[in-house]
């Protein structure tokens, strides 16, 4: 495992880090499963964790509040994710922080989200969505750094809305916090326009989420893949971005080098922007672990074949289904 500092903190976390939204309730989870692949990851050198109190209403913070302390001896780095009051997933334009984050409601998710992980701080307290203009209302920060100085929590982030990589870049200029969440992937190359140059020039950190674009980039979906209907990929995969998701995929298989995998090849991609600190994929069983931390023992892609994928650039916009 190969480690990059995270912005301007001094923490070296691992650049494949580990997503934990899956073993909040999707169909399949099962904890000792999920408890199990969390130790290896922690064996094999990931030391970044990403949760949230939205992952099975703080079941996925309590897995990872046990696995701190089944390693106490370890330096694991914990980050959770403050839900929106309204409980609206991605937030809209119109949202007000009353809507979403009133101080009162920013106090109560940060103890909240401690209970529920045995926890007496949080490495990185983030917002699960966000609005630019909320920059106009600084009770947000005010509350934030109180939670701070009480020793609840040490960095500040933001994670920003699905397809709207642009929606964060005021809040990264004004300083006010340390890391923003964000997806990218071989498709979703947008935040490489106006969100890294930000982060690059303000110290901020980024954490690439859905590297795999929800399954996409796997190279194991088909027109006939489906999912129970409690499933969240029953609502996200609907025929219309499923269709255009596997034809998007396929588009690449001629390019996926002899011996690798898509899924590897979507990794490592992202192991050549630089800016990147960290990786989060889901990880819910241990042969997902062991492939998906390889891949920083294998580094990032030879330059002409990330240019290649460079023109696989994807281009979309939030939509009903895209939540």
């Amino acid at each position: 495992m190969k480690y990059r500092r995270f912005g301007r903190t001094d923490w070296q976390v691992s650049e494949i880090g580990y997503g934990m939204w899956g073993m909040g309730g999707w169909t399949g989870s099962d904890d000792e499963e999920s408890m199990a692949a969390l130790q290896r990851a922690i064996d094999l050198g990931c030391n970044f964790f990403d949760t949230a109190w939205g992952y099975g209403e703080g079941h996925s913070e309590a897995l990872l509040g046990r696995i701190v302390r089944n390693n106490p001896e370890k330096k694991l780095y914990t980050a959770t994710k403050i839900p929106p009051k309204n409980r609206i997933w991605p937030s809209r334009r119109g949202f007000s922080l009353d809507d979403c984050f009133p101080p009162d409601h920013i106090e109560q998710y940060v103890h909240s989200s401690l209970k529920n992980a045995g926890l007496e701080k949080f490495d990185l307290m983030q917002f699960h969505v966000w609005e630019d203009h909320w920059m106009e209302d600084d009770r947000w920060a005010k509350k934030l750094d109180e939670l701070r100085a009480e020793g609840l929590l040490d960095a500040v982030g933001i994670s920003i809305n699905r397809w709207e990589p642009w929606n964060g870049v005021r809040t990264v200029r004004s300083g006010l916090v340390d890391a923003v969440q964000v997806i990218y992937n071989i498709f979703d190359q947008n935040p490489e326009d106006e969100l890294f140059p930000a982060c690059e020039e303000m110290g901020v950190a980024i954490i690439a989420r859905v590297p795999f674009d929800e399954g996409t980039l796997t190279g194991t979906l088909t027109l006939e893949s489906s999912w129970p209907e409690n499933d969240w990929r029953s609502t996200y995969f609907v025929p219309e971005n499923l269709k255009s998701s596997v034809e998007h995929a396929e588009a690449l298989r001629p390019l996926i080098p002899e011996g690798m995998t898509m899924a590897e090849m979507a990794m490592r991609f992202i192991l050549n922007e630089e800016r990147v600190n960290t990786i989060i994929p889901g990880m819910r069983k241990l042969k997902h672990v062991d492939t998906n931390i390889a891949t920083s023992d294998a580094g990032s892609l030879p330059e002409e074949l990330h240019a290649k994928l460079c023109q696989h650039r994807w281009d979309r916009g939030p939509t009903k289904w895209s939540q």
